[in-house]
C-alpha cells in the first residue's frame, strides 16, 4: 500500500498500536497546556511592552504563538504540552522534526487553525486516521507518537 511505503520506517499501527493509542485525545489536552502558556507569555510581553502590545494584541498573540511552537517544536520535536502529555512528533523517516520541519509544521497549523473549516476535518482525522494524523501531519509526511519508556 501507498501510504505504507511513505511511512515504513515508522511504527506500525496495526502491529505497534501502543504508539499510536489515545495520541488524539493527548494532542487535545497538550493544546490546552500550550495555549495557557502562550496566553502566559502574551501577558508578559504585555508587560514588557509597557501594556502598548494590547494596541497589536491580536498580531503579538499570532506571533508569540507561532515562535513558542516553532523553538519548541524545533528544539525537542513536541511543544512543552506535548511533552507534558509523552508525545512527540516524526517524519517520514522516524525522525524528530528539524527548524524547518517545526516552521512548516507550525505554518500548516497556523493556517488550519485560523480557518475553521479545515480546523474541524483536522480533528475529524486525528480521530478517523491509523496513525491519528492532522491535515499538517498529512501533507508533511509526520506523525505524533507516543514517546517510548
Amino acid at each position: 500500500m501507498y501510504s505504507d511505503q511513505i511511512y515504513d520506517q515508522l511504527p506500525d499501527p496495526q502491529r505497534q498500536s501502543a504508539f499510536y493509542e489515545t495520541v488524539a485525545i493527548k494532542r487535545g489536552l497538550a493544546w490546552v497546556v500550550d495555549s495557557i502558556i502562550v496566553a502566559m507569555l502574551v501577558m508578559l510581553a504585555l508587560v514588557f511592552t509597557a501594556f502598548l502590545g494590547a494596541f497589536v494584541f491580536v498580531a503579538l498573540w499570532m506571533l508569540v504563538s507561532f515562535a513558542y511552537r516553532v523553538t519548541t517544536i524545533a528544539s525537542g520535536s513536541a511543544t512543552w504540552g506535548m511533552r507534558l502529555m509523552a508525545i512527540e512528533f516524526r517524519d517520514w523517516r522516524g525522525q524528530r522534526l528539524g527548524l524547518p520541519q517545526a516552521f512548516l509544521h507550525t505554518l500548516g497549523y497556523a493556517v488550519s487553525i485560523s480557518i475553521l473549516p479545515l480546523q474541524l476535518v483536522s480533528v475529524i482525522c486525528m480521530f478517523a486516521t491509523e496513525r491519528g494524523q492532522s491535515l499538517t501531519d498529512m501533507a508533511l509526511g509526520t506523525v505524533a507518537l507516543n514517546r517510548r519508556a
